[in-house]
């Protein structure tokens, strides 16, 4: 699942102790993409002990933006060297597919099978990703010096969510698929600091810049859904939102030593909750007295505390969070701007305090291998193995039978020969990366067509 916040950024810091400039997983958490002072890295999260570094190039340096599509070889990379272009290469063959200049700094990208986002401080671009073709761009939004945005996974409803103020905590919720505007939420009183689409796209979560409520908002309606506490005791910068696979919690990370993971609890028909408990039971008595009580005391009674908790090693440190599921078990992955990555058992149960299981150092040799907690995720480990297809994993079955058989595409493994890959939903044509015929096509891009400044509609 797609985090929507990274660990670095265009004015990321450039101490010493720090050699990584991003850190981003992808939209369904399967791997784990660094930004570095050299150039880039991948890695692959299909197992809690072992961390595997499927690429890494050193063509560009300083990057601050690398976001994978999906297990693809699809990656797109802004460099501070060239921050206002944007690079989109096929990694498993070291080529290029293109290239965009805007007019300005660009501040964060998000991409689904469907649309690809590139966020500037006062303006959104828009981009079909079947061909790059540039669909829209939304000049004159409220200034966004962060970037922040958000974009659903299931490119079926593409919604794409953004600030519509820069004073308070207004979303813009926007149809990229029709290209027309949804809804407006009023979420906070203050600025909005981080949005997340859970993955099939019905709710919204949001944190505003004091860090002390998060918010659930159904969409595309709007409605509020829940409303979680953080914490009263101090204002902090919440880094990182991210549902898990099943839209059942939702794990938020900060500037503190706490990551908090709450339980969207579910009503079922009758509007009872599906499991009868004290919590509920009392949940459900502040609700129906907070229409007699003064706005500020009722909306404190109806805040929920964390279900599960992890407490860091160290405060301050910017991070980013997810919860995947990693060989059948649910984990909290946090991945830190110290280069680490920490999985944690998550207990979907009876919550409480997470278990580390295992401690892995993105960079270097690691000081204490010896403690079994600890691995280097460096270097490519481990024989090839076979990965579902993109037509297994991401194409939609289509309406009929109708089928086109060409020169398939493993989202994980690479070309294979002679697959045959549904028709795409909203694709003109079947969705495939090819040695012919790349996605977005290589000629169209190197005619000259794909690679100039990003045009206004």
């Amino acid at each position: 699942m797609e985090t929507g916040e990274s660990a670095g950024g265009p004015g990321g810091p450039d101490g010493q102790g720090i050699r990584f400039g991003c850190a981003s997983f992808n939209q369904d958490s399967t791997s784990l993409a660094l930004g570095t002072k050299t150039g880039y890295k991948l890695f692959s999260l299909t197992t809690v002990e072992k961390l595997d570094c499927i690429h890494e190039s050193a063509e560009t340096p300083d990057v601050y933006i690398v976001e994978r599509l999906f297990s693809s070889s699809l990656v797109v990379v802004v460099s501070h060297a060239m921050p206002q272009r944007m690079n989109i290469y096929h990694f498993k063959k070291g080529t290029e597919i293109c290239n965009y200049s805007y007019p300005n700094n660009i501040l964060s990208v998000r991409l689904n099978r469907q649309r690809l986002m590139v966020c500037l401080e006062d303006s959104i671009y828009i981009h079909n990703i079947k061909d790059m073709k540039l669909l829209k761009t939304l000049l004159n939004t409220p200034s966004n010096p962060s970037g922040l945005c958000a974009l659903s996974i299931n490119h079926s409803n593409s919604y794409l969510a953004y600030p519509g103020s820069a004073t308070i905590g207004e979303i813009i919720v926007y149809d990229a698929n029709n290209l027309s505007t949804v809804t407006m939420i009023p979420a906070h009183d203050s600025p909005l600091a981080a949005l997340t689409f859970n993955g099939s796209a019905t709710k919204l979560a949001s944190a505003s810049e004091r860090g002390t409520v998060i918010r659930v908002f159904s969409i595309p309606e709007g409605l509020r859904l829940f409303e979680f506490r953080r914490g009263m005791k101090r204002y902090v910068s919440i880094s990182s939102l991210s549902f898990s696979p099943d839209g059942q919690f939702l794990c938020a990370s900060s500037n503190t030593e706490t990551v908090h993971i709450f339980k969207l609890e579910q009503l079922g028909p009758s509007g009872e909750d599906e499991a009868a408990t004290w919590s509920a039971y009392v949940g459900k008595m502040f609700s129906a007295a907070s229409s007699y009580l003064p706005a500020q005391v009722s909306g404190m009674m109806s805040q929920d505390r964390a279900f599960a908790t992890v407490h860091l090693l160290m405060s301050s440190q910017r991070n980013v969070c997810t919860l995947a599921v990693i060989q059948k078990l649910p984990r909290l992955l946090v991945a830190t701007d110290d280069g680490q990555l920490f999985i944690y058992n998550v207990d979907p149960q009876d919550g409480g305090e997470c278990m580390l299981a295992h401690k892995h150092r993105l960079f270097g040799v690691d000081d204490d291998q010896g403690e079994g907690t600890e691995s280097e995720g460096s270097e490519v480990t481990g024989p090839a193995q076979t990965y579902p297809s993109y037509a297994a994993t991401a194409a939609l079955p289509a309406s009929g039978p109708v089928t086109a058989t060409l020169t398939g595409y493993s989202e994980d493994g690479g070309a294979v020969k002679g697959e045959v890959i549904p028709e795409h939903e909203f694709a003109a044509g079947p969705v495939c990366l090819d040695d012919e015929n790349e996605f977005p096509p290589i000629n169209w891009c190197r005619d000259g067509t794909g690679g100039g400044q990003g045009r206004r509609s």
